[in-house]
């Protein structure tokens, strides 16, 4: 088994005077969100002059800080405590950056263990003393979780059975339940991101205790089963929403959007077909009453009553990053753009940059 392994203290970078603020304001910063009062989200990018980094970006679409990483990322798991965040590699990579937000610093940088690789998500117990992450086994093909222990400077402990292939966005849902999305695609490290099983896929949504037990398990009907389950998002009563990734036929996808409450069915969300055959992710709105989706090879943005259909639509290119922000939701594009949506929404922004596929939006614990 793999061990995360120290990297050293990283470069810090200009914070635009934040941090020498907090010092002023009397003594060392604290390190918990609250304390820290930004960044409001964090995601990858990739600047002009081709370095690569995780920027804090504040409510209003700022920029409070950029911290280098080793290549462009994929996704972020935020401390639902500390100031810390872990980001990864695109998929399929094998490195992961453990990021202390207050400072600048990379405190660890995990390995995945040799034999796998990781799928650019994880998610943190509600504790905050595990960290969930999505592997694939390579020799075997099987999804696992991998199990990290945070407080022994994230330690692996091991890994359990996701149910699936390809698992790729994983939540802590109500209870502490693990949601993971099996997208039901077999890959290689060797074969880069080539799909190797489009005949025989199976995709599904697992939902699994803390210590790997599936408690329960949905998929779609057969016709569907080349539609990739790969990205959720959560709300506070336990509605998932699904975003799928369509590998049959072209002229004829299914809806690329669906909820899920446990004991039920899947069901299609109505008014997405202009979502063409890719949904990039899905977030719930403040207040959960609307799903946003994005469709960055279609360039266009949905925000999705589940009942009525389509409430809202932008068309944008390569938009694909999506969170919750207070009074709505904060889109991003791999052009730069950071749009904010909803009530109490600033102005669009267009930054020299190209922003990576996913945005993490910070609790605020203390």
């Amino acid at each position: 088994m793999g061990v995360g392994r120290s990297a050293g203290r990283g470069a810090r970078l200009g914070r635009r005077g934040f941090l020498a603020g907090l010092l002023a304001a009397g003594g060392a910063p604290q390190v918990g969100w609250a304390a820290l009062g930004m960044p409001a989200f964090v995601s990858g990018a990739r600047l002009s002059d081709g370095a690569t980094v995780i920027s804090g970006v504040s409510a209003a679409g700022d920029i409070l800080f950029d911290i280098p990483t080793p290549a462009r990322c994929h996704a972020g798991a935020a401390h639902p405590r500390r100031a810390e965040i872990v980001v990864f590699a695109r998929r399929p990579g094998t490195f992961a950056q453990v990021i202390a937000c207050e400072s600048g610093d990379v405190r660890q940088e995990l390995s995945a263990p040799l034999g796998h690789h990781f799928y650019g998500h994880g998610a943190f117990s509600s504790d905050g003393t595990r960290l969930f992450t999505t592997e694939n086994h390579i020799e075997g093909g099987g999804g696992r979780v991998g199990v990290w222990d945070v407080g022994a400077g994230y330690r692996r402990l091991g890994s359990f059975a996701t149910g699936g292939i390809g698992p790729h966005e994983i939540l802590r849902g109500p209870g502490d339940v693990l949601i993971v999305a099996n997208g039901g695609i077999r890959t290689h490290p060797d074969r880069g991101r080539e799909k190797l099983n489009l005949d025989t896929m199976a995709p599904s949504i697992a939902y699994l205790d803390p210590g790997g037990k599936l408690l329960e398990e949905v998929a779609l009907m057969p016709d569907m089963h080349q539609l990739s389950l790969r990205h959720i998002a959560v709300t506070q009563g336990g509605t998932l929403a699904v975003g799928g990734q369509w590998q049959g036929d072209p002229w004829d996808p299914p809806p690329m959007v669906w909820t899920h409450r446990r004991g039920g069915p899947l069901a299609p969300v109505a008014g997405a077909r202009s979502l063409g055959t890719y949904v990039g992710s899905v977030a719930w709105s403040d207040g959960e009453t609307a799903i946003a989706a994005t469709a960055p090879r279609a360039g266009v943005a949905l925000m999705l009553d589940p009942e009525a259909g389509a409430v809202w639509r932008a068309a944008m290119d390569d938009i694909c990053g999506v969170a919750p922000r207070p009074g709505g939701v904060l889109f991003t594009t791999g052009t730069g753009v950071v749009l904010p949506v909803g009530r109490g929404a600033g102005p669009r922004r267009e930054l020299a940059r190209q922003w990576d596929n996913h945005v993490t939006a910070i609790p605020c614990a203390g």
